[in-house]
């Protein structure tokens, strides 16, 4: 384990519930959400309209070979959870077939679950971070009261201002980016300080950052849209929110990176060399990527 991904009495199962498990779920994301025919997507869909490709057992009929379908957005996203917690807990089990008068609330309900767990995700993470230890009560309050949010009933949750919870979670998550980076530059005796910096939001569209020492960059919601990152060093970079879609992260070092998820991973291009942290997985399309 190392310092800054230290155990700090998360129990190990903590994340394994956000973690989408869509034998549990009435496939909410194949009908609550929309999409357009794009790159990602092969056909239109409105919001609250069953996808084409969704069966009557709520599995995909062609979850083998979506991306070669052109369904490649449905390989990138996460819901982190959210799809099972609505459908067995927030619904009791009661899915929207067997209760349509339920449908729509059950459809309304599922993105601001996701931005929940989501939260968690990234409040649980904190709480193994040992640089981050002064706010780790300030952390332990925030998810405890995220997780109860989570148990609402379906009227409280649509009545809910996640925006404003977001903000003040937000708010700690970028208190524990800048303990657990300065830890970084401190132990790298300076080094750190005299490498490039970022602002929040960054353009990196395209960028060659091939090779490059990001150790402890703030690339927080930036921009790295089709980028060479190959055999970058990303470890304890705080990747919140930063956009990898198409990104080369073969051989690159994300161990240690903070905040990155599964669903960036998913958006990327890599390869069995890209070095990843231990609660995320390798996407299997990265197994067939060519140059």
């Amino acid at each position: 384990m190392s310092e800054n991904h230290e155990n700090l009495g998360i129990p190990e199962g903590s994340r394994l519930s956000l973690q989408a498990d869509c034998e549990n779920c009435f496939g909410l994301c194949c009908v609550a959400l929309p999409f357009a025919a794009t790159a990602d997507f092969a056909i239109d869909k409105d919001a609250g309209q069953p996808c084409q490709n969704l069966q009557s057992d709520f599995r995909c009929g062609i979850h083998n070979s979506l991306r070669q379908r052109g369904f490649r957005g449905c390989t990138v996203y996460d819901c982190f959870g959210a799809g099972q917690k609505i459908s067995q807990i927030t619904f009791g089990g009661h899915d929207w077939r067997q209760a349509p008068e339920s449908a729509k609330q059950m459809f309304e309900v599922f993105p601001i679950m996701r931005q929940l767990h989501e939260l968690l995700w990234y409040l649980t993470e904190a709480l193994t971070l040992q640089p981050a230890r002064p706010i780790h009560g300030a952390l332990s309050f925030a998810l405890d009261e995220t997780e109860r949010l989570t148990h609402l009933g379906p009227d409280s949750l649509l009545e809910m201002d996640v925006a404003a919870h977001r903000a003040d979670v937000n708010a700690l998550l970028l208190r524990t980016s800048e303990l657990v980076r300065a830890e970084a530059l401190r132990q790298q005796k300076g080094s750190l300080g005299r490498r490039k910096t970022y602002d929040r939001g960054a353009d990196l569209i395209g960028a060659n950052l091939r090779g490059a020492d990001l150790r402890g960059a703030n690339l927080r919601g930036a921009y790295l849209i089709a980028a060479d990152l190959r055999g970058a060093d990303l470890r304890v970079a705080d990747l919140i929110g930063a956009d990898f879609r198409d990104a080369d992260l073969r051989g690159a070092d994300l161990t240690e990176s903070i905040f990155l998820t599964q669903a960036q991973l998913n958006a990327a291009k890599g390869d069995v060399d890209t070095k990843l942290p231990p609660s995320l997985t390798r996407p299997t399309h990265w197994s067939t990527f060519e140059a």
